[in-house]
């Protein structure tokens, strides 16, 4: 991200109440490293390639672009007139049976599936980073988090009808794709995987296999991507690959993010200017960007991009709404923060009191990291957050949805999986390969490496406990001296003897 992206999207201050400043982006689309030796008879240039299966952002020269379309526009194209009176249940692209996995993080269903839920959702090592030697604490830690948790969480889903509608409506979003795909000629079988409730990823893998699919395209419904979320949803899925014959030997790709998509970008800036005309004065209101938070740790220590595609992804929509003359000042905030640590700032309850003692009396919120209604729109936006503008001295307040179903969200996320297609036939399918990461998973290292849209070299994670001068190590490093001194201060105080007393800087007692 650039400096100046920097200073327009943070805390906020006099100068956000202010219509923003022209900014530059660059517009990039994901293309898929192949293996170089199933490309060694293609017209592309072997230097436009890298070896290894993974995922990364680039810049695509229009000699490489030219040379994908005319390799594979055609041959698709016929593939699917030829093919496009045998479509069955399960579609055919050639011979090929075409699926598209949406990946998501699932949400109970019911009051009695709160707290389960939340045991899941704490007992993955990426939601709560434990350090390795503790590793064996992950569950015992969940059990007690989800049941200390579960009540409040509960009252929060009662309000909202009784449990959380992620599931029906990414069923939704999963029939709509297919359509849109079978539209647009290309006829896929569309899956769900949740990572924390049903359906499970294993379970939409199962059907997958039963299914008999042969390409794969892996799209978890995070447009910006995190550890947290996408990380956490591939790293499960390439444990399931891995271990599996029959997935190793099926061609698939991974599309990480897509927070730059030009039709993401016009399907949120739509929204947006639909809601603004609720206002009576529109161009007076406070456009605010709410985004789920991750602990500040992801981003520091192991370089985490979520935070600068959020930013990128916040300015771009700015840009298209200037595009169509709406010069609104805006600001990002983070919310959903859980436990002690520190997460991305700024926090949007505290931004939102900002805002209200400053006099922004006009908000409108944007839930910028959601694509589908859920807790943390339906409860935490709507009422805690409304309450608390409210309260803060903001009079009007309005909230844009969530993209659903929309048309121009849909369409482009065909279009995703369509540009994908081509990169997936053009991995190689070899048990050895195969066996490589679905995505550069077995390191958050070479994960974040793979899907830096700046190419910048990242610093290296902290996942262990180690001692040095690393913040992580500091942090554990100062935990176990005030353990020490503490256990020391108590044998002083309960046996009269040790250091202290000998100096007389403790009474001596026995």
């Amino acid at each position: 991200m650039n400096q100046s992206m920097n200073i327009r999207i943070q805390a906020p201050s006099p100068s956000l109440l202010l219509p923003r400043a022209k900014s530059s982006s660059h517009w990039m689309c994901p293309c898929l490293r192949v293996q170089l030796e199933t490309c060694a008879s293609s017209n592309i240039s072997k230097t436009s390639l890298v070896a290894r299966g993974s995922s990364v952002w680039c810049k695509i020269k229009p000699m490489f672009n030219e040379s994908l379309t005319k390799k594979y526009a055609s041959q698709i194209g016929a593939l699917v007139t030829s093919r496009a009176l045998e479509v069955s249940d399960t579609p055919v692209v050639g011979d090929d049976k075409i699926g598209v996995l949406l990946l998501n993080l699932g949400g109970p269903e019911t009051l009695e599936d709160v707290q389960p839920f939340l045991f899941n959702l704490f007992a993955d090592p990426d939601i709560i980073r434990l350090p390795r030697m503790f590793r064996f604490l992950q569950k015992p830690l969940a059990k007690f988090i989800s049941v200390a948790r579960a009540p409040k969480s509960k009252e929060g889903y009662a309000s909202i009808g009784g449990g959380s509608p992620l599931r029906q409506i990414t069923d939704a979003q999963a029939e709509e794709l297919r359509k849109a795909l079978t539209e647009k000629n290309v006829p896929a079988k569309v899956y769900v995987g949740m990572r924390y409730w049903h359906p499970f990823t294993e379970e939409a893998i199962e059907q997958i296999k039963r299914d008999r699919i042969t390409k794969l395209v892996v799209l978890p419904l995070y447009p910006q991507f995190s550890i947290s979320t996408s990380g956490s949803s591939l790293r499960l899925l390439e444990s399931i690959f891995r271990e599996d014959e029959y997935l190793v030997n099926m061609q698939h790709t991974v599309i990480p993010s897509w927070y730059q998509r030009e039709g993401y970008i016009k399907a949120m800036a739509d929204l947006i200017e639909k809601e603004l005309r609720n206002f009576d004065r529109p161009e007076e209101v406070m456009i605010f960007f709410s985004a789920h938070g991750v602990p500040l740790a992801y981003v520091e220590e192991a370089g985490d991009p979520y935070k600068a595609e959020m930013e990128e992804c916040v300015d771009l929509i700015m840009e298209e709404l200037e595009k169509r003359r709406l010069n609104n000042a805006y600001t990002l905030a983070y919310q959903s923060r859980v436990g002690p640590v520190e997460w991305l700032k700024p926090y949007t309850d505290e931004t939102i009191i900002e805002l209200g003692q400053k006099g922004v009396k006009s908000l409108l919120a944007v839930p910028i990291s959601f694509v589908s209604e859920h807790i943390e729109t339906l409860e935490e936006i709507d009422v805690e957050y409304k309450e608390l503008a409210l309260k803060s001295g903001v009079e009007k307040w309005g909230r844009v949805p969530a993209l659903g179903c929309e048309p121009t969200f849909i369409s482009d996320l065909a279009d995703a999986v369509i540009e994908s297609l081509p990169y997936v036939g053009a991995m190689a399918v070899s048990n050895l390969e195969a066996r490589q990461s679905l995505v550069p998973l077995g390191s958050v290292e070479e994960l974040l490496a793979a899907y830096d849209s700046q190419r910048r070299e990242l610093p290296p994670p902290v996942t262990v406990w180690e001692w040095g001068w690393t913040k992580s190590a500091e942090t554990w490093n100062g935990r176990a001296a005030m353990l020490a001194v503490l256990v020391l201060l108590v044998l002083e105080v309960t046996t009269g003897e040790g250091f202290l007393h000998q100096w007389g800087i403790l009474p001596l007692f026995r």
